[in-house]
């Protein structure tokens, strides 16, 4: 578990929720992937890749997630990453370390 201490901008995964600096990640990550791979029905705990998001859109999902939440996500950890509510936790663990 993830805490979240808003002083010092910690982050905390609550339930299907990533909350960043106060912010709640989890929907503007699931846009990022509805927009990118043009998926319109897609859950926060539903793979992307089942609701028809496709490999050639990988690399630009990572690219977009990278550059909105300032982070470097290796490739091996984004390929298991496979919903959006674990790319938040992804990208939660990233800006902890």
């Amino acid at each position: 578990m993830i805490w979240h201490n808003e002083k010092a901008g910690e982050f905390i995964l609550l339930g299907v929720s990533v909350v960043v600096d106060g912010k709640d990640y989890l929907a503007k990550v699931t846009d990022v992937i509805r927009e990118i791979g043009g998926v319109q029905n897609l859950e926060p705990g539903q793979d992307f890749y089942d609701a028809g998001f496709t490999s050639v859109k990988a690399l630009p999902l990572l690219m977009e997630l990278e550059d909105r939440f300032g982070v470097t996500i290796p490739d091996d950890r984004f390929i298991a990453a496979r919903t959006p509510q674990a790319i938040c936790q992804l990208i939660a663990e990233i800006k902890q370390d």
